[in-house]
């Protein structure tokens, strides 16, 4: 039998939440079995907590010949070997960076279609489901070819345990070490920031910021909170954020449990990346604004009164 293999993806040897989600995904398919395809020599170490969302099988890919990890394009190779060694059929993993360059480049070698940034997906009749034209509409692709690779959207599937035992099987796929990409340094963000992408809760702030420095405002409500911080394009470019703090269209897609807009409008372009938020608090002082009718709740008043009461008070019920 085939089997679906879900592409692991891990920031110093844990497991991104978001992958659980998938891993959901996969097993809701009674069909065909799963397993996990896991790098850095982290099986043994997540073993238990991929125990925990129903993963039986973890191959851990490595390799004598080459380092995987400074070549995108030798990753891909070996993860083309070991789909064919072990029979899968079916990719999915995270459409993040990382995730969609690795699956892009894996489709590639084995010269197959592949979608990103899905949202749901049925193994049955292959068919993916994503959003288009800034979200205004839901889109079934069916995707022919011997393998079916994805990408899922991150937190866009409600994880869900399904406790099992699972064995570890090491497997070293052959690669040839050709000139290609080589990556030769990795930048990280703040050891205190929360990717977005795997934030549960994400506060974001628009244009009224007006500067770096009022985003404080936010970052006290999210400490409070644990959440992630986010902005608008529009304050992306009046230099009041970083784009690594983008959401939208132009930015970071996302689907956190809770969003809340302080000072968003609610255009299209910035509602398309995160118009799939299990709920949205928008808070703004124009009555009008678009994404009052795109939420869940609204506050009607200023962020930089609204926001700091809100901290107060959740700062006071943490307390008791």
């Amino acid at each position: 039998m085939s089997l679906i293999g879900i592409l692991i993806e891990t920031r110093d040897k844990e497991i991104k939440k978001s992958n659980f989600g998938i891993i959901t995904a996969a097993c809701s398919n009674e069909s065909q079995d799963v397993c996990a395809l896991i790098f850095d020599a982290s099986a043994e170490y997540n073993k238990e907590i991929l125990e925990q969302y129903g993963i039986k099988k973890i191959i851990e890919i490595s390799s004598g010949q080459a380092d995987l990890n400074t070549s995108p394009d030798l990753k891909a190779q070996a993860l083309v070997d070991t789909m064919k060694q072990f029979d899968i059929m079916a990719l999915i993993g995270l459409s993040s960076p990382v995730g969609k360059d690795l699956l892009t480049r894996t489709a590639t070698g084995l010269n197959v279609p592949s979608a990103l940034d899905c949202i749901g997906i049925d193994f049955t009749d292959r068919t993916v489901m994503k959003s288009h034209f800034s979200g205004k509409t839901i889109a079934r692709l069916k995707l022919e070819g011997d393998y079916f690779i994805c990408g899922i959207r991150p937190n866009s599937i409600e994880a869900k345990k399904m406790p099992c035992k699972a064995e570890i099987i090491t497997y070293l796929p052959q690669v040839t070490d050709k000139p290609g990409i080589r990556v030769r340094e990795i930048k990280k963000a703040s050891s205190e920031s929360i990717d977005l992408a795997e934030a549960n809760i994400i506060i974001t702030g628009g244009r009224p910021m007006g500067s770096a420095e009022n985003f404080s405002v936010l970052s006290e409500c999210a400490s409070v909170l644990g959440a992630g911080v986010g902005a608008s394009r529009a304050a992306v470019d009046s230099g009041s954020a970083p784009h690594s703090m983008q959401v939208g269209q132009t930015g970071k897609t996302v689907s956190p449990k809770l969003y809340i807009g302080c000072g968003i409008s609610g255009s299209v372009q910035h509602f398309a990346g995160m118009k799939t938020s299990k709920m949205i608090v928008a808070i703004n002082t124009d009555k009008d604004a678009p994404i009052f009718g795109k939420c869940d709740y609204g506050i009607i008043g200023d962020l930089f009164e609204v926001v700091p009461a809100l901290t107060r008070a959740l700062t006071q019920a943490s307390k008791g």
